[in-house]
């Protein structure tokens, strides 16, 4: 096995040059689309999300309409996308939240995001990566399991994956970063049946080396 600092160098750069341009697979424009489609995100597809939210924020644009709607109005929208009970509680809470407490507009502030209702880590540095433009790292379950197969983390929990994430790979490559390992989870590193034999990342990756310890 490559030097830790070696290895890690190693991977970002096939990951840079599998998918050197990527960007976030759901649909959104601003900060309000992003935090909506990213609660929305929670045990769904991307595909599934934005066919929702194509409807969603058409008649629902900010935080004020759609604060303006009861949960029960809000279920209609999103009912493709699993959970939707609690997703509507949660996006109602949360619009009324920001419109109360914030003005209408999503707060830029970690913290503050993570005091919404339906906002935990992931979400919240989404939001901030995505809609703010500002390092963040979010584990989702293809960061999660990915990063631990490759040898860039070694966690068994999506806090400690972003933990370890954050401390080996530079600031400023952690947005892009992210999305590259979720690019990799959905096309090649998939859950069940990784495709390790064209996989070029193979002789940098320690799942290649070891199926048997997969995390």
């Amino acid at each position: 096995m490559l030097p830790r600092e070696s290895l890690v160098k190693g991977i970002l750069t096939e990951l840079a040059s599998l998918y050197p341009l990527p960007k976030s697979e759901l649909n959104f424009s601003n900060p309000f689309e992003t935090l909506v489609a990213a609660i929305l995100s929670a045990h769904c597809s991307d595909v599934q999300v934005n066919r929702a939210t194509a409807a969603l924020f058409a008649d629902c644009p900010d935080a004020a309409s759609m604060a303006a709607l009861e949960p029960e109005q809000l279920e209609p929208y999103i009912r493709s996308v699993g959970l939707y009970h609690a997703k509507a509680r949660n996006v109602s809470a949360a619009c009324r939240i920001i419109v109360n407490e914030h003005g209408g507009d999503v707060p830029d502030d970690f913290d503050a995001l993570m005091r919404l209702p339906g906002v935990g880590r992931k979400v919240a540095n989404v939001v901030i990566a995505n809609a703010f433009d500002r390092p963040a790292f979010a584990v989702d379950t293809h960061v999660q399991r990915v990063s631990n197969r490759l040898g860039l983390a070694h966690s068994k929990t999506p806090e400690q994956t972003e933990r370890q994430l954050t401390q080996t790979v530079p600031e400023s490559e952690w947005a892009i970063t992210h999305h590259r390992i979720i690019y990799h989870g959905r096309r090649v590193c998939h859950a069940r049946k990784p495709e390790c034999g064209t996989c070029t990342l193979r002789g940098m990756c320690q799942y290649a080396s070891h199926p048997e310890a997969d995390a």
